[in-house]
């Protein structure tokens, strides 16, 4: 994983989040102090576009980028902002190791353009074999020097004969890499870079610690709900559930009342399981459905509506990681769902490991507004810390959508079980 870096930036990063029902953008600027100073945040929601983490229709995504990055610059008081960051996700996205060697036959420098040529000979080799997949996303792993290993990327003053670089892969179908291109094309807005929401959430929640250890991070979304497994700077699992937020709304909303009112009430008053109510209210909804026009329910039966649509999100999920529970540190829940009530406490009774928010908060500025620290934000706050990375290391190059992504195909990679890779 690529660590952050101190760097000063000019020009404002920007940061898009393509969700389910709503298109999020947020800007920032990195301090001297390895802090992100957000400078606003706006949302467009005129579409549904997304879904299961696949653009539905490019025409509207690319709307709502267009329209979101204007309502940003007005904010933020800038003429335009012309390009994002990106981060992505969805059910068909798996790891996967891949690895390249170079001999340079003779101790010399480890030139910047002999790194790039590793990275895309890598994403070169996974194409080969299954041209339905993209490769959405490379994460350094490590790489060794004349058989000596290291974590961070040589620089240019380091010498060497044989060079080796490891990656893991992200990958995923290849429609969502290209419809996300096909978005910003029909927004005239350029893509900077694409991310995946593992890596950014990594960046943003995750502590030197947590890395040597082991941790896990639940990202609980609207339509999916994705557990992804870290230890020793390697992703060991990635394992989506198309099942998210969404559905316990949907859920609700049989009781007989409308979508936007089983909303309310679940990001309002729901908890996680009824035993962990402090009272238990009676709430009277309208139901335009019902012959009098509304229904009485109680706080009960909304939390145990809710408890029976987590327990199927997470029963796959948290077996998967009890199974290993001894390797892992700590298990992060982060996302949007991470605001239901009790979910912290609902999922610690399922799981031998320490459950916790995921915080974003030390990466921001003192004087940052409360609101920026919710949970809702951290897969934004993360992207933009990759791409203050992403600026530094390519200081000199067009941001222009071609040559940024390269297409690829798909080879599940489980850790947990085999060690198969590339």
């Amino acid at each position: 994983m690529a660590k952050k870096q101190k760097i000063l930036q000019s020009v404002p990063l920007v940061a898009i989040d393509l969700g389910s029902h709503s298109v999020r953008a947020m800007a920032a600027e990195m301090t001297g102090q390895n802090t992100l100073r957000v400078l606003g945040v706006e949302y467009s929601n005129k579409f549904e576009c997304m879904e299961r983490g696949i653009v539905t229709n490019t025409s509207d995504a690319g709307f709502m980028i267009n329209e979101v990055l204007k309502k940003l610059s007005n904010r933020i008081h800038v003429d335009a902002l012309p390009s994002a960051f990106v981060c992505v996700g969805g059910r068909t996205m798996q790891v996967v190791a891949v690895h390249s060697v170079r001999d340079q036959v003779r101790r010399k420098e480890i030139a910047q353009p002999l790194l790039d040529s590793m990275e895309a000979e890598c994403k070169q080799k996974i194409e080969a074999r299954n041209p339905d997949v993209a490769v959405l996303d490379l994460v350094p792993y490590f790489y060794k020097l004349d058989g000596v290993e290291q974590e961070h990327q040589p620089t240019s003053d380091q010498r060497a004969a044989l060079v080796e670089a490891h990656f893991i892969a992200f990958v995923g179908k290849k429609e969502l890499e290209q419809k996300i291109i096909d978005s910003f094309n029909r927004s005239a807005k350029r893509l900077e870079h694409m991310y995946v929401r593992p890596d950014a959430l990594l960046n943003a929640i995750v502590t030197d610690e947590d890395m040597a250890r082991g941790c896990a991070i639940l990202d609980l979304g609207a339509q999916t709900t994705t557990l992804t497994v870290y230890k020793g700077n390697q992703y060991l699992y990635n394992k989506v559930v198309p099942l998210g937020g969404y559905d316990i709304t949907r859920d609700i909303e049989q009781i007989g009342i409308s979508l936007a009112y089983a909303e309310q009430l679940k990001c309002k008053y729901g908890f996680a399981s009824a035993d962990l109510l402090p009272t238990n209210h009676r709430f009277r909804m309208p139901a335009p459905t019902m012959p009098q026009g509304e229904v009485a329910v109680m706080a009960s039966d909304i939390a145990n509506i809710i408890s029976a649509r987590l327990e199927q999100i997470l029963t796959p999920l948290l077996d998967t990681i009890n199974a290993e529970a001894e390797r892992f540190h700590v298990l992060y829940v982060t996302g949007g769902g991470a605001m239901l009530q009790g979910i912290v406490e609902f999922i610690q009774a399922k799981t031998p490991i320490r459950v916790m928010y995921g915080s974003h908060a030390t990466w921001l500025t003192t004087d940052t507004p409360d609101e920026m620290c919710m949970p809702m934000y951290s897969s934004l706050i993360g992207t933009l810390l990759l791409g203050g990375d992403y600026r530094a290391k390519h200081p000199n190059v067009e941001n222009t959508n071609e040559g940024f992504l390269d297409i690829i195909k798909e080879k599940t990679l489980n850790i947990f079980t085999d060690q198969t890779g590339y």
